[in-house]
């Protein structure tokens, strides 16, 4: 029996940011803002929920989440409930759950959600929970959290490749400057031209307050069906065409060259053959900005340019509207925030909302046809990447 083809027909997110919700009252904001968003979505409807969700044990005290979800949002899943968690790439896994589950049979329409509620009263237990997703009994207590291990990275490409901290603050100033086009964003508002993100407080040298992604609260939802249903929902669907994911350790002890991330190169390497397209067709990618530094690292493990190449790939524009490809035009993590179960399904929605033509012309990438979404999970260990098609037939 081969494959059926999967559309993203909708989806929505709520706003990022420092939010005085609680993780449940976003399972409703979200639910009730998915219905709106794809008019023609009835409860009865949706046979299957993914919950894309990384740390509510520690963040908001909760496990068993996806029946909680489920409740909060009027659904009743009658054939696939399930929670995804894959740290940062927690949203994104449960996009491909829900994709592999419809390209089976199993699934018919398949509802996405990732959640995160990340900013608790002591923020010092907020950072402690982060640091799980590391090697707990190795590299955590050496404090080889996050931001040094970055920072490591950073480091490393400008010992190899002469990347400069101005380079960095260009990724950080374009992303900046696509989240102000983005009401959602949690740094809408705030503006970062390059010359106050050099000035900003050092985090972990060479990265600055402002090359580092904010703990972020905040939901996104999509809607995937199978390839027969999707003129039901929309006239604009998204194809899901090639999809990809790999990891290469764990411990950092055992993480080899710093400055090439082998395992997104086989990731999207898998990808781009199951789509049948190359780099070079891709129009616009949604990539994981955690740091500054890792949007750069991706430029060259993608294949958009060669290994050394990335710090000046942003510097002479070639990610932004008019150059080469378009690189996060939601405004990124760095921009929009990184609620960790919710970005993955977020960048979706830009993926569909871009091809819709519903986004502000100050972040419209012109006639997409091509889109590539990557998460990273962990210390770059783990990458997942997905690529969609505009329109069209299944």
């Amino acid at each position: 029996m081969s494959a059926r083809a999967v559309a993203l027909v909708g989806g929505v997110t709520t706003p990022f940011g420092v939010r005085p919700t609680t993780w449940a009252e976003m399972a409703q904001e979200i639910g009730a803002a998915l219905f709106r968003a794809v008019p023609a979505l009835r409860t009865e409807d949706v046979d299957s929920l993914f919950v894309g969700a990384a740390e509510p044990e520690r963040f908001a005290f909760q496990s068993h989440v996806a029946p909680l979800v489920a409740e909060q949002m009027g659904l009743r899943p009658r054939r696939i409930l399930q929670r995804t968690e894959l740290a940062c790439a927690s949203g994104q896994s449960a996009i491909r759950s829900a994709y592999a589950a419809i390209a089976a049979g199993l699934s018919d329409v398949a509802v996405a959600v990732g959640i995160e509620k990340m900013n608790l009263p002591s923020m010092a237990e907020a950072n402690t929970s982060m640091v799980c997703v590391m090697d707990r009994p190795w590299d955590g207590p050496g404090g080889a959290t996050a931001p040094p291990f970055f920072a490591m990275v950073a480091q490393r490409h400008m010992r190899e490749y002469g990347t400069t901290e101005e380079q960095l603050a260009a990724v950080s100033e374009k992303n900046h400057r696509f989240a102000n086009a983005n009401p959602h964003a949690q740094f809408h508002a705030k503006s970062f031209p390059r010359a106050k993100l050099r000035g900003l407080p050092l985090v972990a040298p060479p990265l600055r307050l402002g090359d580092c992604s904010s703990m972020t609260d905040g939901a996104a939802a999509v809607v995937l069906v199978a390839d027969d249903r999707a003129r039901i929902y929309t006239d604009r669907p998204a194809w899901i065409r090639g999809t990809g994911q790999y990891s290469d350790f764990h411990n950092l002890a055992h993480a080899g060259e710093l400055s090439r991330w082998p395992g997104l190169t086989a990731a999207a390497g898998e990808a781009f053959r199951s789509a049948g397209v190359g780099p070079e067709q891709i129009d616009f990618a949604e990539l994981h900005d955690c740091f500054s530094i890792s949007e750069i690292v991706e430029y060259e493990a993608l294949g958009f340019c060669a290994p050394g190449e990335g710090g000046r790939f942003v510097e002479d524009g070639r990610s932004d509207l008019g150059g080469d490809v378009v690189v996060n035009p939601r405004g990124g993590l760095l921009g929009c925030g990184h609620p960790l179960g919710a970005t993955g399904i977020a960048q979706a929605v830009e993926v569909h909302d871009q091809f819709a033509r519903r986004v502000p012309p100050a972040r419209q990438v012109p006639d997409p046809e091509w889109a590539l979404v990557h998460n990273l999970s962990g210390s770059a260990n783990v990458h997942s990447v997905m690529i969609y098609q505009a329109g069209g037939a299944a």
